[in-house]
């Protein structure tokens, strides 16, 4: 996406069992990117409960704006939906941070459903894990000009770590085109996993690039994800072999595969605290060539 001028407007929420501990992932977004937040001075909107919880923990100092919707039995998730497809720009949201757990009944009613939808389809970052709204804030800061988190430079290290890289049948010529720009930051992972057919096309590009013999298995590909592709990618995820997925969803077709892509999300959010998954196909050039500024730092 390409950011406003105005200062950034994110809706925050998070389940009950990732607020209230005082190393809940709320707590520990707050305090381990205080830096970030403080370079970026967004403003909030944030879901009832969740800003209960920020209260509790002295959390809400220091925030120019910040405005409190309903708690999200009362309506304060659809609300939220609403925010992410307004065109009006003194009401939209540009980023949403949902910390799901994945064992949480409220993730996956229609509201919470719907707002990973919308903000697909309108390309803002949806970040449902600790690691991912980390993340995403770390390299907003640094694109505004805030000196890099060097408690995070380990996280920025793709040496050893894997990438997974997937996308639906109308987004595999943006995945395509996304591996080719950035193929110097893909190429610098240990390696590259992708399911069925995005794998093969992958090979492809990268035989093209680097010669047929070197490029011949630059991705590791499983099966297809109605298969069983995307279970296969979520066992390394839970292995912690997999740190960051890069999923471009086509939200417009019907998918009878549904809950393996469901299942895929569930094992990040597992591993909250590791894991990154990004779906805004139209912000992933953002994402890749910050993630390429940021680990020059390190």
């Amino acid at each position: 996406m390409n950011l406003p001028a105005r200062r950034l407007r994110i809706g925050l929420i998070a389940n009950r069992s990732h607020q209230d501990a005082a190393n809940s992932a709320l707590v520990q977004l707050f305090r381990g990117a205080k830096n970030a937040l403080q370079a970026l001075q967004p403003e909030l909107i944030v879901v009832g409960r969740t800003l209960d919880a920020l209260a509790s923990h002295d959390l809400i100092n220091g925030f120019p704006a910040m405005q409190r919707f309903p708690y999200g039995r009362e309506g304060g998730l659809m609300k939220l939906v609403s925010r992410v497809v307004d065109s009006d720009p003194e009401r939209t949201v540009d980023a949403v941070i949902y910390l799901i757990d994945p064992v949480d009944p409220s993730s996956i009613f229609p509201e919470a459903l719907a707002l990973k939808r919308q903000c697909v389809i309108h390309n803002k970052p949806f970040l449902s894990t600790l690691a991912s709204a980390r993340e995403w804030l770390e390299l907003e800061a640094m694109a505004a000009g805030a000196t890099p988190d060097a408690a995070l430079d380990a996280s920025f290290s793709f040496a050893g770590e894997g990438i997974a890289l997937i996308a639906h049948d109308a987004m595999k010529e943006r995945m395509l085109a996304l591996a080719e720009q950035h193929f110097e930051l893909l190429d610098g992972y240990a390696m590259r996993y992708a399911t069925g057919t995005t794998g093969g096309l992958l090979n492809k590009l990268a035989q093209k690039i680097k010669g047929e013999e070197a490029g011949r298995n630059w991705v590791r590909p499983f099966l297809s994800g109605p298969l069983g592709g995307d279970a296969q990618i979520a066992e390394l995820v839970l292995e912690r072999q997999i740190r960051r997925i890069l999923f471009l969803e086509d939200p417009h077709v019907a998918r009878q595969h549904e809950a393996d892509i469901q299942l895929l999300e569930r094992a990040a959010r597992t591993v909250s605290d590791f894991s990154t998954v990004i779906s805004d196909a139209q912000g992933a050039d953002r994402w890749l060539s910050l993630l390429t500024r940021r680990c020059a730092t390190c």
